[in-house]
């Protein structure tokens, strides 16, 4: 960098001098040129005197064949000058010449500045200047020193400031590293001090974040694990007792023994609804379930499937009503989201008491369609609605597989309408119901329209 800088400040204090001089001898030699090709001696002699003194340096007037005609000294009269910057004008065709020689070897400095004398019949010869820049040498020699040790001592700072600084940036990232070990390790629980410059401690802010996801993950992967055993043993162990009991009663009434059976199929359902409500959650959290995307018109699909489940709630004297916007097309699985529906609405159902009304709406809000399912049933804790689209959760666990529910029916509609690009949430209050409110882009439908 030093080297670069103090070639860049000579090349420019070089340059500088080179314009200098250069545009000095073009403007004389456009005067010089008349006086010497109409051989005005006593003129030319005071021209170039005068102008040597001003320039502080030498001039010399120089014929086709590189001889001195004239020389501000009076020294080189008659005298070929075989220099590069005169043969560069005379045979080079070159209308200026400028280079630096050192006449004496090992002494000063001298630069020499030809250009060309143009005449009525063509080239005249070369005003040439000459002077000496030993000291302009000398002076960018004195800068290149003081920028390399200027740089030296920059240098030094900079190793010292590096060294303390890396000092205090590598105990955070040590007490990182270390953490992360840790984690490596298995204990999810470990935390970085979020301590440091900006940039460090944003960066252990982040990381704590990351750890504090990966540690709720983690936990509720065995929480899903637990409750995935547990429900899944419950209607194995009912059926292993229930089987037991006609094994080892022989006699058993046939009434009873019937009974038994019919209880071990309902167990055998609800295991298999289980085990295809885990299959789907699966597919779903790996990306393997695929939607078949089309139009259709999704007010004929909640039509359709409140008269599926009508006939369940007419069973415990509900009343099923639905408000339906006609001709609403949504681009989306139509299987899949019409299973968005029936879940919700069985679900009202199953938790909406006998004589209760449950109420399905749907209509366009913007560029949004909205699903609304109501109901006047148990309704559901303020601390427990956080949770409720958790898997396997349940707020009432007795009460819910009394139902003959799984505990994932919230958690696969939640996944599926995320799918779609929805969005799904519940308003609630204890004894007075819950509204499930499922939104759903209308943006793709209206271009398929358009499209088509």
């Amino acid at each position: 960098m030093a080297s670069r800088l103090t070639s860049f400040v000579s090349n420019y204090l070089y340059e500088q001098r080179i314009r200098q001089d250069s545009l000095s001898v073009e403007r004389l030699a456009s005067t010089v040129a008349p006086l010497f090709q109409s051989v005005r001696s006593d003129a030319l002699d005071e021209l170039l005197m005068t102008s040597g003194g001003e320039m502080g340096g030498r001039l010399m007037v120089l014929d086709n064949d590189g001889k001195v005609q004239y020389d501000s000294f009076s020294a080189l009269m008659g005298t070929r000058l075989q220099l590069p910057e005169v043969l560069a004008i005379l045979t080079g065709g070159e209308n200026t010449g400028y280079g630096i020689h050192h006449p004496s070897g090992e002494g000063e400095a001298v630069a020499y500045c030809a250009a060309r004398l143009t005449g009525t019949g063509g080239t005249l010869g070369v005003l040439l200047y000459a002077s000496t820049v030993t000291e302009m040498m000398n002076s960018l020699q004195g800068v290149e020193r003081q920028l390399i040790m200027v740089f030296a001592a920059m240098a030094l700072v900079a190793v010292v400031a590096a060294f303390l600084v890396s000092h205090v940036l590598t105990r955070p990232i040590t007490a990182m590293t270390r953490t992360i070990d840790r984690m490596g390790q298995g204990d999810l629980s470990v935390r970085v001090p979020e301590q440091g410059s900006k940039e460090i401690w944003n960066l252990a802010k982040s990381y704590n974040t990351m750890a504090e996801q990966l540690e709720t993950l983690d936990r509720s992967r065995n929480q899903f694990v637990s409750n995935a055993s547990h429900e899944l043993k419950t209607p194995m162990t009912t059926m292993k007792i229930l089987l037991e009991n006609v094994i080892y009663q022989p006699d058993m009434p046939a009434e009873v023994r019937n009974e038994f059976l019919q209880d071990m199929n309902h167990e055998i359902d609800r295991l298999t609804n289980i085990i295809s409500d885990l299959l789907t959650l699966t597919r779903m959290d790996s990306k393997a379930m695929e939607l078949n995307p089309s139009a259709f018109d999704f007010s004929q699909s909640c039509e359709d499937t409140l008269r599926l489940l009508r006939p369940q709630a007419e069973k415990r004297s509900q009343r099923l009503t639905g408000k339906i916007d006609p001709a609403i097309t949504l681009v989306g699985d139509k299987v899949k989201l019409e299973q968005v529906i029936y879940n919700l609405v069985e679900n009202a159902i199953k938790y909406t008491p006998d004589g209760g009304a449950i109420t399905v709406s749907m209509g366009r809000r913007g560029s949004q369609a909205v699903l609304s399912v109501r109901d006047n049933g148990v309704g559901i804790p303020e601390d427990d609605q956080k949770h409720i689209f958790e898997r396997f959760y349940r707020v009432d666990k007795a009460r819910s597989r009394e139902t003959g529910g799984t505990g994932l029916g919230l958690s696969i509609v939640r996944q599926l309408v995320t799918l779609h690009g929805g969005s799904i949430a519940v308003e609630s209050k204890p004894g007075s119901g819950s509204t499930f409110t499922v939104k759903l882009p209308l943006r793709q439908a209206e271009r398929a329209g358009k499209e088509g």
